[in-house]
């Protein structure tokens, strides 16, 4: 039997566990003139009956027997209007209730997160949002920057801009759970991870120089982190990364037997590649790092 006491203040009602969602719905659609039409309450109660988090292109049509258009046509205006989110093709996001407003707002870690369970990715967010929340750039970004291993390309996801880049498994590490106010574990890559992102993505980020200088001040600040940044960097950066973070480490004062590990990775430096990239390569030569040193540590 129907409850006769409901929460009116968010448009969206709660069902006894032995109702069915059309029988609740068509039930309080009689009684109360709402804003919500009658399949958009009947899909809400149908995820909500079952606590099911995704729902799926041809379940709809089924639960609600309606046809294929009019289960496309539901979805996508619900979509449009805030009520769920469409995470890829045929699947979709759905609130546990009625967000007060009428329009489902959540963050872009949750978004994520969620993207990543239904596409069974493993992923991390580094890039502008990783430099930002570690204190390096004081600019908020407008996009996450996402290291998978299952998609790439640029993607708008239930209002938030994502840029995802495909890489292998391997190159995935060296991260921290980030909680969110969702309650979600967001992937974040730490400290050293994003100075070796800034290094090996630079002309994804633009940040070189600057990212030496943010290494800089980071090991004068924390000293500890010396030995992970090189690890990060043997693990994580290719030979010119390794290249480059190796000369910064000698030039601020970190001895050779520091940098002994790097040294042997990096093996004999025949050629020579520019320090600072997309600066002309005029400078002096270190045959040591194998780089033409065409610029200096930018100084905060």
């Amino acid at each position: 039997m129907i409850q006769k006491k409901f929460d009116k203040s968010p448009l969206f009602y709660y069902f006894p566990l032995n109702s069915s969602a059309k029988e609740g719905t068509d039930n309080i659609v009689k009684q109360e003139k709402t804003k919500l039409g009658k399949f958009e309450m009947q899909l809400l109660a149908y995820a909500q009956l079952r606590k099911k988090e995704f729902i799926s292109s041809g379940e709809i049509a089924s639960a609600l027997d309606i046809s294929a258009e009019q289960e496309w046509k539901l979805l996508n205006r619900m979509a449009t209007s805030g009520l769920i989110i469409r995470l890829k093709r045929g699947v979709y996001l759905v609130p546990s209730r009625m967000p007060v407003g009428g329009r489902w707002t959540v963050s872009g870690y949750y978004i994520l997160s969620k993207l990543m369970e239904v596409l069974k990715g493993q992923y991390q967010i580094s890039g502008p949002s990783a430099f930002n929340f570690h204190g390096f750039d004081d600019q908020v970004p407008n996009r996450i920057y996402v290291y998978n291993d299952r998609i790439f390309g640029e993607k708008e996801i239930g209002g938030t801009d994502f840029v995802f880049i495909k890489t292998d498994v391997k190159r995935l590490g060296s991260t921290k759970n980030l909680m969110t106010p969702d309650g979600i574990d967001a992937v974040m890559v730490t400290k050293t991870r994003a100075l070796v992102d800034a290094v090996y993505d630079w002309s994804r980020y633009n940040t070189l120089p600057r990212a030496y200088g943010w290494i800089a001040e980071t090991l004068k600040k924390d000293p500890s982190l010396i030995e992970k940044l090189i690890a990060d960097t043997l693990q994580y950066g290719n030979k010119g990364t390794v290249k480059r973070i190796g000369y910064l480490l000698a030039q601020i004062g970190i001895t050779d037997d520091r940098l002994g590990k790097i040294k042997r990775q990096l093996g004999p430096t025949r050629s020579l590649i520019p320090w600072i990239p997309g600066r002309e390569a005029k400078g002096s030569v270190n045959r040591e790092w194998g780089l033409i040193v065409n610029g200096s540590i930018p100084r905060s």
